[in-house]
């Protein structure tokens, strides 16, 4: 029998997420105090939303989402970001994630929220869907090259992530990396040697000064119908990625249609893959 508590932010609860997330992934190295405390409680548009489930005085799963801001049809409003999920082995096939995300939703529905954005793999994607009523926007393009990115303003799309200064300077703030900035866009290190990701297209580093030299190669992910590729750029092989990343969308009440993929904008800021 588990017990199913709110996700908190205090010192101690964010030690023990730490420790089982790190658990859980011990290939991840970034799952620690500092980290956790930036992106659950720090965050300028609220902490963190969730759940866990505790069995005994075991801390034996944990599912939790982050405050985000999406124009949607031209309108500001406040949504969710599906992130940190985590289960102990001896504890999975439970229905344990199924519950937590269930009970987070149902919190969230009476905090205001009106949807939830994520990003699924494989994997995940049918539970998400199946069990959890999420629509599925389409995959994530991958595209690898050398030259520049660019797109043309969003204000068109029909939901649109929207990024105040105060917002984007805490993301930028993640202390497990190092943005840099280079013709307008802000890139992130992969972690393999001469490839940097484009964290975001047509934006500055407020408050910081980082420049970096002419760049080799780059790999842009994400959906924006109106990206363009100036130089050499393709679709990385399917064989090279680490699983197919879907965009998907769940509505918490508030009557938001089923997104084209065409309508969207999404990229890899706007969720916590660098």
């Amino acid at each position: 029998m588990y017990e199913l508590r709110q996700t908190g932010t205090s010192p101690g609860e964010i030690g023990l997420y730490a420790d089982l997330l790190s658990a859980v992934f011990p290939a991840t190295h970034h799952f620690n105090a500092d980290f956790l405390t930036w992106q659950y409680k720090l965050n300028p548009l609220g902490p963190v939303v969730g759940f866990d489930a505790w069995s005994g005085r075991e801390l034996a799963a944990h599912y939790v989402t982050i405050p985000v801001q999406f124009a949607i049809a031209g309108r500001l409003t406040k949504g969710l970001l599906s992130l940190n999920t985590a289960t102990r082995p001896d504890h999975q096939g439970k229905g344990l994630f199924t519950s937590l995300a269930t009970k987070t939703y149902e919190l969230a529905r009476t905090l205001g929220y009106e949807f939830v954005v994520g990003v699924a793999n494989q994997n995940s994607t049918p539970g998400f869907l199946k069990k959890l009523g999420f629509s599925l926007i389409g995959p994530l393009d991958v595209k690898i090259g050398i030259g520049r990115v660019r797109s043309k303003p969003r204000s068109a799309y029909a939901l649109n992530p929207i990024w105040s200064d105060e917002h984007l300077r805490w993301r930028l703030r993640n202390p497990s990396r190092t943005y840099r900035a280079r013709g307008g866009n802000v890139f992130a290190r992969t972690g393999t040697m001469g490839i940097s990701a484009v964290l975001c297209l047509n934006r500055s580093l407020p408050g910081r000064a980082a420049r970096i030299p002419a760049l080799g190669l780059q790999t842009w992910i994400g959906i924006d119908r109106n990206v363009r590729f100036r130089g050499i750029f393709i679709d990385l092989p399917e064989r090279f990625r680490p699983s197919p990343l879907n965009c998907i969308f769940k509505d918490l009440g508030s009557s938001h249609p089923v997104f084209a993929h065409d309508d969207v904008h999404f990229e890899l800021i706007d969720f916590d893959a660098y």
